[in-house]
């Protein structure tokens, strides 16, 4: 019995890590297009990289915004609230930069986006807790 107690978690782990890895490679990538439209301002397809950028952004933080509202969500509420706070800032942020468009407002998205993934990728990589010994 133990030993099926032990799989589940290992199961469990697995799909979460994977999940992790899924979020952080999608804030990546909303970071990479966000730097691409800051980097390419002045070039030629500027407004279609720049509503490009916001609205993937914005739909990714909507899409956690939702699932750290749902009751499952496994994770301790006051992380939960925390992540909250942020995409409700980049919420805001984000709706300033579209208002009043300037390549520099950018850069806390981004900053965020990677601080963030940075921060899925290393929970990622934290060794697994010890199995406990068996009586």
């Amino acid at each position: 019995m133990p030993g099926k107690a032990i799989d589940a978690y290992k199961s469990v782990q697995n799909e979460t890590q994977n999940g992790r890895e899924l979020e952080s490679s999608l804030l990546n990538k909303a970071a990479l297009l966000l730097q691409i439209c800051r980097d390419q301002w002045d070039a030629e397809g500027h407004v279609e990289r720049f509503d490009d950028a916001l609205r993937y952004n914005q739909r990714l933080w909507t899409f956690f915004q939702a699932e750290l509202l749902e009751e499952s969500n496994p994770l301790p509420a006051p992380l939960r609230q925390d992540l909250l706070n942020l995409s409700a800032f980049v919420d805001k942020r984000t709706f300033e930069v579209l208002a009043y468009p300037a390549k520099e407002k950018l850069d806390v998205l981004i900053n965020i986006n990677r601080q963030i993934a940075e921060g899925l990728a290393a929970t990622q990589s934290a060794p697994p807790p010890e199995e406990p010994a068996l009586p």
